[in-house]
């Protein structure tokens, strides 16, 4: 698959972009050559595409340019291929509440146009998403267990999200590539450990886990080889929040290094530190950063839902 038929895919196939709507491709320095494609590929189409470069943010998680966000606001279509991830900001919610279907890419690469979670059958992948996202919604408690350390969290009022790759309904959003299922955890209420072994946004694909001690809610203790690359995490108490309880449901998707793909692993779980308030949480951080678990066990109150990497008892 070319990068030409990549963008297709994206634009049409995800996004069902049509003649003379306004598609804002918002992308930095970093990926700026995977934004003009974005860019020249919704002109073909007939859109009123704009292509908008700004500096790369520094985190995932940070506000782009009030200028940006704007721009975001006043677009129907807003698509970000950036290095860091613009997911979980302000602007990204601000933009879907004025209606804009908002596909954020962050980390995204020209390999992935043509390999992995991309090429996917999407029409699968929602299948299995919306499953995996009806049971969150209705659990009250989740645990990971791992290498035979345990964390447990409360998931009481708070709702799943489906991230599905399709973003066609006006006000709807989601990462490129996807396949994932989350939740925002209720704050507070993550007590355990578990082994981080996949990949880590800061780091990238792990060569040594991550043994991480959470205590009412909160990263207390992160050790290991790459430990000290993520202190930002230990910079306030809002940093250190666990956020999201995230689920791989892409069979395509291939543990990389880069997050966008690497949290749609199938029968991953991951978890996040940070700002949560994009998708039903409270807390507003400085940073976004999730953390893949390989193989794990999941259970969503006292069933399992993964067992060593594999769905089980979806029905």
């Amino acid at each position: 698959m070319s990068l030409k038929k990549g963008c297709r895919v994206v634009l049409k196939d995800c996004l069902d972009v049509k003649e003379n709507e306004k598609v804002l491709v918002l992308t930095d320095d970093v990926k700026f050559d995977i934004g003009q494609a974005l860019y020249e590929e919704a002109k073909e189409m007939g859109a009123e595409a704009i292509l908008l470069v700004m500096k790369a943010r520094k985190v995932s998680g940070e506000e782009p340019p009030v200028p940006v966000a704007k721009a975001m606001a006043e677009a129907d279509v807003v698509i970000c291929p950036t290095a860091a991830s613009l997911t979980h900001t302000n602007a990204r919610i601000n933009a879907v509440k004025q209606g804009a279907r908002v596909a954020t890419m962050p980390g995204i690469t020209e390999a992935m146009f043509s390999e992995g979670a991309i090429t996917a059958d999407y029409n699968e992948v929602e299948k299995l998403t919306r499953e995996i996202t009806e049971l969150l919604s209705k659990a009250e408690n989740a645990k990971i267990v791992k290498d035979g350390f345990a964390l447990t969290m409360s998931l009481h009022g708070r709702k799943g999200l489906a991230s599905t790759g399709v973003y066609k309904q006006s006000g709807s959003s989601g990462n490129l590539p996807s396949g994932e299922a989350y939740i925002a955890p209720l704050e507070g209420t993550a007590n355990g450990e578990t082994v981080i072994d996949g990949s880590m946004v800061g780091v990238g694909k792990l060569t040594e886990p991550l043994h991480a001690t959470i205590s009412e809610g909160k990263l207390v203790k992160l050790e290991g080889k790459d430990a000290d690359k993520l202190q930002i995490l230990f910079d306030n108490e809002q940093n250190a929040s666990v956020g999201e309880l995230g689920i791989g449901t892409n069979k395509n998707a291939l543990l990389c290094g880069i997050i966008l793909e690497d949290e749609k692993v199938y029968g991953t779980v991951h978890i996040a530190f940070g700002t949560n308030t994009s998708f039903g949480g409270v807390n507003k951080a400085n940073c976004h950063l999730d953390g893949i678990i390989l193989k794990p066990d999941l259970y969503l109150d006292d069933r399992q839902i993964i067992k060593q990497g594999v769905f089980v008892n979806r029905k």
